[in-house]
């Protein structure tokens, strides 16, 4: 390990691009992790990269001015910026912050934040708060939040970004997760794997998504969104859905497209088989937007075969249209295909590409 400090001691660089410290397993004194570090930040180092355990980190790294890009992932019990005591963080610099830290109170989280003055990037996790504090993420320079809670003692998230551009959410999303001003989203990944327990609860985070262009929404629960009053998806152009554990309704397909009449490209996994029924009126996206589907684990029964007749026959503009079969026989495989390729189709340039175990085709 001395030859680590002897290299940083004798390096003649300017300006040390990238410093990565990875110390799971080794047995290491504290004293030398400060001194590697101290090095680096003297080197006037750019981006600092720290997964350790049980180790305190020098102030030296909450005040370096050349710090551009900052991860630290472990448990740092014995950093005064980590346990409560925090003196003055101030990264006038630091544009991505990357943190996975055990027992990380509210208050010094945020006073971390707040000493980091053009903030663009952040992504955190959540792993187990010590207070009970609301985390109200006000932060106006940021334009990427990748936010993982994974507790379920999170009392209040508040999102009061006017500025993010692209928002990852995921875990134990409370009731208290409120996204208060995201006016200039374009991009959201979002997981409802636990912690609302209501539908409604969903449906009303949604609605903070509305404005968005680009969408994927895994859950656990997808059928709770039928008969729901779904928000308007006005700008939407991308919606990649997908349920962890149950099959998707056909209906709530209908009510998507239905409620995004931009809808470019779309993506679902397989299907409840619970009867097809053609919408009363055929969805604006439909005729004019819809240009991509692709349809994942498809098996090929009457209503998979009635709802890619109805989109074939309706969508104006569809360019390709891929279905991936999930476990089905060579026959039936075969079968489906020719009975696809002699629908009608309302666009004279769609394609259709079949995915299939015992079969691949693509054809125009």
């Amino acid at each position: 390990m001395e030859i680590l400090l002897e290299v940083l001691e004798h390096c003649k660089a300017s300006q040390l691009k990238s410093f990565k410290l990875g110390l799971f397993r080794t047995s290491v004194q504290k004293s030398d992790v400060a001194k590697w570090i101290n090095e680096a930040i003297r080197l006037n180092v750019s981006e600092v990269d720290i997964q350790v355990r049980k180790f305190g980190l020098p102030l030296s790294l909450f005040t370096c001015k050349t710090l551009t890009k900052l991860r630290l992932v472990g448990s740092f019990d014995d950093s005064d910026v980590f346990n409560g005591e925090s003196p003055a963080v101030m990264l006038p610099g630091l544009e991505t912050l990357d943190l996975n830290v055990s027992r990380i109170s509210c208050v010094s989280l945020f006073r971390f934040i707040h000493g980091c003055p053009v903030l663009e990037s952040l992504s955190l996790e959540i792993l187990c708060p010590d207070d009970e504090e609301d985390y109200n993420f006000n932060i106006p320079t940021l334009k990427r939040f990748e936010l993982r809670i994974n507790s379920l003692y999170t009392s209040k998230v508040v999102l009061n970004v006017p500025n993010l551009k692209y928002l990852f959410a995921g875990g134990y999303i409370c009731p208290g997760f409120v996204m208060e001003d995201l006016s200039s989203l374009v991009e959201a990944t979002v997981f409802f794997n636990g912690g609302l327990t209501d539908y409604r609860q969903k449906v009303e985070r949604l609605k903070g998504l509305s404005g968005v262009k680009s969408l994927s929404l895994f859950t656990s629960t997808l059928n709770e969104f039928v008969h729901s009053h779904l928000p308007k998806f006005l700008n939407l152009k991308h919606l990649d859905l997908k349920d962890s554990y149950f099959k998707s309704p056909w209906i709530l397909v209908t009510q998507i497209l239905e409620s995004s009449p931009e809808l470019e490209h779309l993506c679902f996994e397989e299907l409840e088989d619970n009867g097809w029924i053609e919408p009363e009126s055929v969805p604006t996206c439909m005729l004019s937007h819809l240009r991509t589907m692709k349809i994942t684990k498809c098996k090929g029964r009457k209503c998979d075969i009635q709802f890619l007749e109805y989109i074939l026959g309706n969508s104006e503009v569809l360019k390709t249209i891929t279905i991936i079969c999930g476990s089905m026989r060579m026959k039936d495989e075969m079968e489906m295909c020719a009975r696809l390729l002699k629908f009608p189709r309302a666009s004279r340039f769609c394609e259709i590409h079949f995915f299939g175990k015992w079969l691949n085709s693509s054809t125009g």
